[in-house]
């Protein structure tokens, strides 16, 4: 792989990553995926105090339906264990399969909570952001994510090339769900667009929104 798609894929990654925040919360909903590092980085913000409770949230999604026989939320909860977490700061959410449904029912199990911390993939941090605004509105809601370094560190369950066409196919989402009520709106920086334009042009195109066109001249 050239020097200079890493070049654009690195930029993507450290600002998609760069909207995490930390800080005390009621509840960490954490949206499941492939990587377990997630959950461990939830399990240590429960274990410093920062977080009160757990929610592990997710179905399958379009890597773990094939790595997987059971939901992720379980995987996490083995893992949770694992880790030494009680199950009694536990709850499970074993039906979302995208971020909007892993806001969304989470909400419904932990109605009460008013601050909320959602862990997620350092690429994914973003667009959770932007979808907690939508689907749950009047919280206090921060995002974090474990610290992991691209490309060194990504998961070796989809690869520098899976991860790539992962965010590219985010950045299509950072614009196209807004006007699908599923996002709020975000203004992308030039630099980052161009990145994006690169990567399209160099075939990363397998995670992007299906049926909906791809407007590469958008500012």
């Amino acid at each position: 792989m050239s020097t200079l798609t890493m070049q654009h894929a690195r930029r993507l990654w450290e600002y998609m990553s760069s909207f995490k925040t930390r800080a005390p919360c009621d509840v960490a909903v954490v949206c499941c995926s492939y990587d377990l590092r997630v959950c461990d980085h939830a399990c240590e913000l429960l274990e410093s105090g920062l977080a009160r409770q757990l929610v592990l949230s997710g179905n399958t999604g379009n890597w773990t339906r094939h790595l997987w026989s059971k939901p992720e939320a379980q995987v996490f909860l083995e893992r949770a264990r694992a880790k030494g977490v009680a199950e009694s700061s536990v709850l499970l959410e074993e039906r979302a399969t995208h971020f909007g449904e892993n806001i969304s029912f989470s909400r419904q199990l932990v109605p009460h909570a008013r601050t909320v911390t959602f862990v997620t993939k350092p690429n994914s941090v973003l667009r959770v952001l932007l979808t907690a605004a939508v689907r749950w509105p009047g919280i206090q809601a921060q995002v974090d994510c474990p610290a992991i370094d691209f490309p060194e560190e990504v998961s070796n369950i989809v690869g520098v090339l899976g991860v790539i066409d992962e965010m590219v196919g985010d950045i299509h989402r950072i614009i196209e769900y807004p006007k699908l009520g599923f996002q709020g709106e975000h203004a992308l920086p030039r630099d980052i667009l161009e990145s994006w334009r690169y990567l399209l042009g160099q075939g990363f195109e397998n995670h992007l929104i299906p049926n909906r066109l791809v407007d590469v001249d958008k500012e």
